[in-house]
C-alpha cells in the first residue's frame, strides 16, 4: 500500500515538474512577490541601543588596507577596522556601538544597505574594546585562513580571490571598469563553468567507483555543497551547483524533468527564502542566461565557432535590460568580445589560478597572461563607437523588454520589435519632455545637476585631495540617459567644488566649462593643463545668461581677488518658479549682489558656502525671502557647519540639509515643481 502511495506521489510530481508553463508561472509569480517583499521593512533582532557582544567571526578580508568582517550573534554585524588579528571561526567579545547602514544618498546608484541586507547585516560596529574569547582551530577554517593568507601575496591576488574564492570585491575601480566598458564583467565571477568542471570530474570517478549509486549521491552531494560553502554560496555556483544536486536527485528517482525546469525550481526556491536576491545582480544574470540557453538548446548547432556566437549572442540579448538597468549603458560589441575572452578565461585563466595556487612559483605566467588580456581590453574598452548610454528603465519597461525579447526568440521577424524599442529608450529624453535640477549629495561640497530634455549641464563636482565623486556624479549623470555634459560651470577653485573634475573629464564628454571672473588659482591651472590636452573648450565668464527649453539660467560673477568673494552666482527661472544659487559667495559678494539686482520672489535659496557665518547675511535673506533653504554639507564636517546662527536665521523656511536630507531634486512638471529627498537613512 505505501509502495503505491509513493509511486502515486512520484507520479504527481513528476508531472507537476514537467509543466513548463506551470513553473515558469510560479516562478513570475514568485519575483513579483519578491519585488514587493524586499520594499517592506524587515525588523532587527538589535534595536541599536546594544553596547557589549560575544560574536563570532563568520568572515574577514583586507581590503583598501582596512579589515571588512562579518559577525555574528543574534544576527550578521559588519565592521571596518584597521587591524584584525582574529580568524574565521573565533569568538571575540566586544564593547561598542552599533550604527545604521546608509542608503544610497545619490538617485539611482548601487544600495549598499539593500544589498546588506539581502545577506541579513542590519547595522554596522563602531569598536570599543575587543578581546578573544575562543579561538577556533577548526581544519575548515584552518584551510580557508591559509587559503586566503596565500592569496594575499599573490601578484595577481584579485584574479585568484575571484576564482578560488568567488570574491571579485578585491578587483579596483580601474580594472573593473574596463571590463565594464566592454561589457565582459561577467567574466570575472565563478559559477557554471568551475561547477560543470567539478561535476565532470566526479562523474568520471564515478565509473571507476564500485561503490551503490545511493553512495555515490550521498557522496557528490556532500562535495558539492561543501565547493558551494567554501566560496561563500555566490550566487553562480549557488545556482548551478543546486541544479546539479536536484537533476541528479530526480535521476535518482527516475524521473526525468527538462533542466530549464529545474532552473525554474531552484529559481522558485532561492528566492522564497531570500527575496533580496531579486536585487542581486548576479542572481539576475545568471538564472535569465542560463534559462534561456537552456530553452533554445535545440538552436545552438553547428561548428564550434557558430556555436559559440549563438551562446554570446543569446547572453548579450537576455542580459539587455539587467545591464541597462545596473549599468546604464550597452557596448553591441559585447556579443564578438565574450566569443573571444570567454574562451580564454574558461580554459587558460581560471586553470592557471589554481595551478599558481599549488605551485606559487609559476605566477609570473600568469602575471603576463593576465598582463596581456588587460592591455587587449583597455584598448578594446576605447572603441566605443557601438556604446550607447539609456535611462535606468522602470519595472514596466524591464518587463516590456523581456516580453519582445521573447517574441524574437520564438521568431526572428520580431528582431526589428527589439531594434525600434531600443532606439526609442536611446532617445527617450528627445521623446519625453523632462525638467530637472539635482543637489547631489558629495559630502563636504558641491555638485549639481541641471537636466531639460537631452540637455544637461553640471554645477561644480564636488571632491576633495582624499577622496572624488567623478565616478557617482558620471553614473548618475548616464542613468538620466545623458552621454555628455553640455557645459560645466566652476563656482571658483576651491576643492570642494571642482576636486572630482580631473578625473570626471576623463569619464564623460564634456563640451564646455566655464570658470569664474577670478585669477586663475592652482587648483585650476591644473585643471586647465589637462583641458588643453583633451581639446576641451573653457573661458572666464562675468556675466552669462542663456535659455533652455523652460529654464533661464543667468550667472555673476566678480573679480573681488579672493575666490568665494569671486564665486559665481546662478539665477535660474522657470515659469512660476525661481532658485538662487549662491556657490560659496561671501557676505562681501551679496552686497555687491543686492544693489545691482532686485532678489525678491525667490522660493528657493542655495545657501553659500555651507551654511557658513561668512555668508547669508540677515539683511541678504529678508530680501530673498525664500520658502526653501538649500544647504551642500557633509555630515560631521570639521568646520561644523551649517553655523547655529545660519539654521536660526532661516527657521522660517523650510530648510533641506545634503547631510540629512542626502541628495535633493526637484522635478518641473507643467508650471509645478515636486522635491523628493534620498536620505541616508529611512
Amino acid at each position: 500500500m505505501l509502495k503505491e502511495l509513493g509511486k502515486i506521489s512520484l507520479s504527481v510530481l513528476e508531472k507537476i515538474l514537467r509543466c513548463k508553463y506551470l513553473l515558469f508561472i510560479i516562478f513570475i509569480l514568485v519575483i513579483l512577490v519578491s519585488y514587493f517583499r524586499v520594499n517592506l521593512n524587515r525588523i532587527s533582532k538589535y534595536d541599536g541601543s546594544e553596547k557589549e557582544f560575544n560574536l563570532t567571526v563568520i568572515n574577514k578580508k583586507h581590503k583598501n588596507n582596512q579589515y571588512i568582517v562579518t559577525l555574528k550573534e543574534k544576527e550578521k554585524i559588519i565592521i571596518y577596522i584597521d587591524e584584525f588579528p582574529y580568524d574565521v571561526g573565533d569568538i571575540v567579545l566586544v564593547k561598542g556601538t552599533l550604527e545604521q547602514i546608509s542608503n544610497n544618498t545619490i538617485p539611482n546608484l548601487f544600495n549598499y544597505r539593500e544589498y546588506l541586507q539581502g545577506r541579513g547585516i542590519y547595522w554596522k560596529l563602531n569598536i570599543q574594546e575587543i578581546e578573544l574569547i575562543k579561538k577556533n582551530n577548526s581544519i575548515w577554517n584552518s584551510a580557508r585562513s591559509k587559503i586566503s593568507a596565500s592569496i594575499e601575496n599573490s601578484i595577481n591576488r584579485e584574479y585568484l580571490y575571484a576564482y578560488l574564492l568567488g570574491d571579485t570585491s578585491y578587483f579596483s575601480e580601474e580594472k573593473r571598469k574596463i571590463y565594464d566598458s566592454t561589457g565582459l564583467s561577467y567574466i570575472l565571477s565563478i559559477g557554471s563553468l568551475q561547477v560543470m568542471m567539478l561535476t565532470k570530474f566526479l562523474e568520471k570517478i564515478e565509473m571507476k567507483w564500485k561503490k551503490r549509486k545511493e553512495q555515490r549521491l550521498i557522496i557528490n552531494t556532500l562535495i558539492i555543497i561543501f565547493y558551494m560553502i567554501f566560496t561563500n554560496l555566490i550566487i553562480g555556483v549557488l545556482r548551478s551547483g543546486s541544479c546539479y544536486l536536484l537533476k541528479k536527485i530526480l535521476d535518482f528517482h527516475k524521473i526525468k524533468v527538462k533542466y530549464y525546469n529545474i532552473i525554474l525550481i531552484i529559481g522558485i526556491i532561492l528566492l522564497t527564502i531570500n527575496p533580496f536576491y531579486i536585487k542581486e545582480i548576479g542572481f539576475l544574470y545568471s538564472f535569465s542566461i542560463s534559462l534561456a540557453i537552456s530553452l533554445l538548446k535545440k538552436k545552438i548547432v553547428g561548428s564550434f565557432i557558430r556555436r559559440l556566437f549563438v551562446i554570446s549572442a543569446v547572453a548579450f540579448i537576455v542580459g539587455l535590460p539587467i545591464t541597462i538597468y545596473s549599468n546604464f549603458e550597452v557596448n553591441f560589441l559585447t556579443i564578438f568580445w565574450g566569443m573571444i575572452f570567454v574562451p580564454i578565461f574558461n580554459s587558460l585563466v581560471f586553470p592557471l589560478c589554481i595551478i599558481v595556487f599549488i605551485f606559487p612559483f609559476l605566477s609570473f605566467i600568469l602575471n603576463f597572461i593576465i598582463s596581456l588580456i588587460e592591455n587587449i581590453i583597455t584598448f578594446l574598452s576605447q572603441i566605443n563607437i557601438f556604446t550607447f548610454v539609456f535611462r535606468k528603465p522602470g519595472m514596466f519597461l524591464i518587463i516590456l523588454y523581456y516580453f519582445v525579447i521573447g517574441l524574437f526568440f520564438w521568431k526572428k521577424k520580431y528582431c526589428i520589435v527589439l531594434i525600434g524599442l531600443l532606439i526609442i529608450h536611446n532617445n527617450i529624453n528627445r521623446i519625453i519632455k523632462e525638467d530637472l535640477l539635482t543637489f547631489l549629495d558629495v559630502q563636504q561640497g558641491d555638485a549639481i545637476v541641471l537636466k531639460s530634455n537631452n540637455r544637461l549641464f553640471l554645477i561644480d563636482t564636488g571632491g576633495s585631495y582624499n577622496y572624488e565623486y567623478s565616478t557617482q556624479i558620471v553614473k548618475y549623470i548616464k542613468s538620466l540617459g545623458i552621454s555628455r555634459i553640455d557645459k560645466m560651470f566652476l563656482t571658483h577653485g576651491d576643492m570642494d567644488h571642482l576636486g572630482s573634475s580631473y578625473q570626471l573629464v576623463n569619464k564623460i564628454k564634456v563640451n564646455n566649462i566655464y570658470f569664474n571672473n577670478n585669477e586663475y588659482n592652482n587648483n585650476e591651472k591644473q585643471l586647465i593643463e589637462l583641458l588643453k590636452k583633451k581639446r576641451i573648450n573653457y573661458q572666464k565668464i562675468s556675466n552669462f545668461s542663456f535659455k533652455i527649453n523652460n529654464f533661464t539660467i543667468r550667472i555673476k560673477s566678480y573679480n573681488l581677488n579672493l575666490e568665494n568673494d569671486s564665486s559665481m552666482i546662478f539665477s535660474i527661472e522657470y515659469p512660476k518658479f525661481k532658485l538662487l544659487l549662491m556657490g560659496d559667495a561671501t557676505t562681501k559678494t551679496e552686497n555687491k549682489l543686492m544693489s545691482e539686482i532686485n532678489l525678491s520672489k525667490y522660493q528657493v535659496l542655495k545657501l553659500g558656502h555651507h551654511g557658513s557665518k561668512t555668508s547669508t547675511s540677515e539683511a541678504f535673506y529678508k530680501k530673498v525671502k525664500p520658502d526653501i533653504s538649500i544647504i551642500s554639507v557633509g555630515a560631521n564636517n570639521i568646520y561644523h557647519l551649517p553655523n547655529y546662527s545660519i539654521l536660526k536665521r532661516v527657521k522660517d523656511s523650510k530648510v533641506y540639509l545634503t547631510s540629512k536630507n542626502g541628495s535633493i531634486m526637484l522635478r518641473f512638471h507643467n508650471n509645478d515643481v515636486y522635491m523628493k529627498e534620498y536620505r541616508p537613512f529611512d
